[in-house]
Formats: structure tokens, C-alpha cells, sequence
């Protein structure tokens, strides 16, 4: 396959990027240039002349409220690049749309695949960032302007995890995989940490990137697990060596552990769920409703090539794993939602619980016994 079907089939991933740049240099036109907090605090404070008493009040101002100084915090422009937003999302969508139904089709070397999942959850994820966005809101009163995140870089943030997402639920190699992981995942972290001066925010961006960086660490372990065990990143390459039984098996044991840590920690499934009741509650709201919502459609997708297409040929070792991991997450996700005081936390531990579920269907059925219909209920 040349480079111009390659490129064709990763279409709607081209455009959101596009999507995304237009998103930022019209924030830069239609904002204008964001005054730092300290350099606005500095000005403020230390001015001098007729009016300064005036200009010092609304520089402070301005500072604390966390967006730099914007004297007139007109929503107009902000609203303008909220549409800008959900302008480009509609492309993508409307490329997924016109290529599903194609069947199976790979890209680049086989390192992409476009299928039914893969355009099932991008269709997913779309809509679910739309949400988000139409959520955080660009008006007065809306969420993110009354915070002071009502500018481009929210947004584009939000998208550049929507195209991590559809990188993953995409991906045919372990390569790509990772990327995508990490496109998503460093978005969020920033996402958490947009109100730099709510102590609970830097707060849960700081335990969210730490542990994330763990997870990603196993994954990556388990990733080098499985290519010393097969010789090969690629994901159906993988599969056929261990199909053959041409593979070590007890090195690939080995790293389905960590690959399979690794994607119940992107979960948040019990025991690696201590991130996600405070990530809920301290992060925004709005990119609490982000994290909710496209990242776990996405780990489904990225759980299902690693596992259902990547390591079935194992499946009796990780759906032992998956197993207790449900039980677990079923129990205590359901228990401790009971304590809480906070409707966040009370949601992310109904999120623990509703993980368990995922995996119960992930963890029973074999070939011919029903595996399909196992794993299809899971995705429901």
C-alpha cells in the first residue's frame, strides 16, 4: 500500500490535527498573547504614575484570576473559539462515518488498522469530547470562562487527548500504541492542572502524572517483554508467534503481567484505582467529565488489540488476571462509594465498580464458547 492510501485511510486523524492548529493560532488572533500570572502580579505591584492605584487593582485581579491580565474578560472571543472547537471535530467525524463499512484496512506498513472497533470507538469519542467541550462552555457563567479556562488551550488540549485516543483504538503496533497512550495521557495531566492556583487541582495533576508515569513504565516493560519473547512489535505478528508456539512462552507470561497492570492502572481497576477518586474530585469539572468518558472507550479499544488480538493465544493466563481484578473492583468500587461526602469521589468509585463489570466479560468465554459475545457486552 503506498503512502497516499496510507494517508487516506488515517484521514480523520489528519484533520482533527489540523483542527487542532487552527484552534490555536485563532486563540492567539482572537485572545491575544496570554499575560503570564507572575509577570502580571510583578506589573501590578510595582507600577508607578497617575491611575496606578487603578491599573494595580486590576492587574492583581486579573493575575489571581489565573488567566493573565484581560481587563474586559469579553466572552465573545472565547465563545467564538469554543465554536472553532467543535467546528473541528465535525470533519473527523464525518470521515469515520463515510469509511466505515469498508472493512478491515491497514496503513503504513500495517502499523494502523481501520475496522468496525476502531470506528466504533472513534465515533465514541468523538461525541464524547464534544460534550465536554459544549460543557466547559466559551459563554458568561459558563463553566471554564468563570474559572478562567475559557481559552484555546483548553480546548485544544481536549483534542490533542481525542487524537491519542484515535491513534490507540487504531493502533496495529505496539509503537503506535504506545504514542497514542502518551498523547492522551499528557494531555489529561495538563488538563488537571488548568487552575494552578486551586491547591486540590496541582494537587491531582501531580499524583495523576507520577502513577501514570508508573503505568507507563509497566507498559512499556511488558511492551519489551513481548518483542523479546516474539521478535516483533507488530500485533498480529505477535499473535501468530504464539499461535505457532514458536515464542518463550514463560518471557511472555512475564509481560502479559505488566501489560495487563499497565491497562488496569489506565482503567483505574482495583488495586491500582488509588488515582482516580482524587484525580475526580480535585481535577475541573470539566476535565473530569474528559477523563470519564473518551479515555476509557479508548482503553477498551487499546485492551482489546492487546489482548483479544494480540495475546489470545495466552488468554487462560490474563483472564485469571482480569478476573480478580473484577472481583476486586466490583466489591470495593460498590463499597466505598457509600462513604463518600462528595458527588466526584462518589462517581469515581462507581466508575471503580462499573470497571469490574468491563472485565468480567473481558475474563470468561474461549473459542467457540461464546468469546465474541463475552467480549462484545464488555464494549457495551
Amino acid at each position: 500500500m503506498n503512502i497516499v492510501q496510507s494517508l487516506s485511510i488515517a484521514l480523520p486523524e489528519i484533520l482533527l490535527l489540523i483542527g487542532v492548529s487552527v484552534v490555536l493560532l485563532a486563540d492567539v488572533l482572537i485572545n491575544g498573547p496570554q499575560i503570564p500570572r507572575d509577570e502580571a502580579t510583578h506589573g501590578a505591584l510595582h507600577s508607578s504614575g497617575g491611575g496606578a492605584a487603578q491599573a494595580d487593582l486590576s492587574g492583581v485581579l486579573a493575575a489571581t484570576r489565573g488567566y493573565g491580565a484581560d481587563p474586559t474578560n469579553d466572552p465573545a472571543p472565547k465563545l467564538r473559539v469554543q465554536f472553532l472547537a467543535l467546528a473541528a471535530l465535525v470533519l473527523p467525524l464525518l470521515t469515520v462515518i463515510l469509511q466505515s463499512g469498508g472493512g478491515t484496512q491497514f496503513a503504513f506498513s500495517g502499523m494502523y488498522v481501520t475496522d468496525a472497533l476502531a470506528d466504533l470507538l472513534k465515533i465514541a469519542c468523538i461525541i464524547a469530547v464534544g460534550v465536554t467541550i459544549v460543557y466547559a462552555g466559551g459563554s458568561a457563567g459558563s463553566y471554564a470562562t468563570d474559572r478562567g479556562m475559557g481559552r484555546g488551550e483548553f480546548y485544544a488540549l481536549a483534542l490533542f487527548s481525542l487524537l491519542g485516543e484515535m491513534v490507540m483504538v487504531s493502533a496495529s503496533n505496539l509503537l503506535v500504541v504506545y504514542v497514542g497512550l502518551e498523547l492522551m495521557t499528557l494531555s489529561l495531566y495538563a488538563l488537571v492542572a488548568m487552575r494552578r492556583d486551586h491547591t486540590q487541582s496541582t494537587e491531582a495533576a501531580v499524583k495523576y502524572f507520577v502513577l501514570g508515569a508508573i503505568a507507563s513504565g509497566f507498559l512499556l516493560y511488558g511492551m519489551s517483554m513481548l518483542y523479546g519473547g516474539t521478535g516483533s512489535l507488530d500485533i498480529a505478528t505477535i499473535a501468530k508467534a504464539l499461535a505457532s508456539g514458536s515464542a518463550n512462552r514463560t518471557v511472555i507470561v512475564f509481560g502479559v503481567v505488566f501489560v495487563v497492570a499497565a491497562l488496569a492502572f489506565k482503567f483505574g481497576a482495583v488495586p491500582f484505582h488509588m488515582w482516580v477518586p482524587d484525580v475526580y474530585q480535585g481535577a475541573p469539572t470539566a476535565a473530569t467529565l474528559l477523563i470519564a468518558g473518551a479515555p476509557k472507550l479508548a482503553a477498551f479499544g487499546l485492551a482489546f488489540r492487546l489482548l483479544a488480538e494480540g495475546l489470545v493465544a495466552v488468554q487462560a493466563d490474563w483472564q485469571q488476571m482480569l478476573s480478580i481484578l473484577a472481583i476486586a473492583s466490583l466489591t470495593l468500587g460498590n463499597f466505598l462509594a457509600i462513604a463518600q461526602t462528595n458527588i466526584k469521589r462518589v462517581l469515581a468509585y462507581s466508575t471503580i465498580a462499573q470497571i469490574g463489570f468491563v472485565f468480567l466479560g473481558f475474563s470468561v468465554g474461549g473459542p467457540g464458547e461464546g468469546l465474541a459475545e463475552a467480549w462484545g457486552n464488555s464494549a457495551f
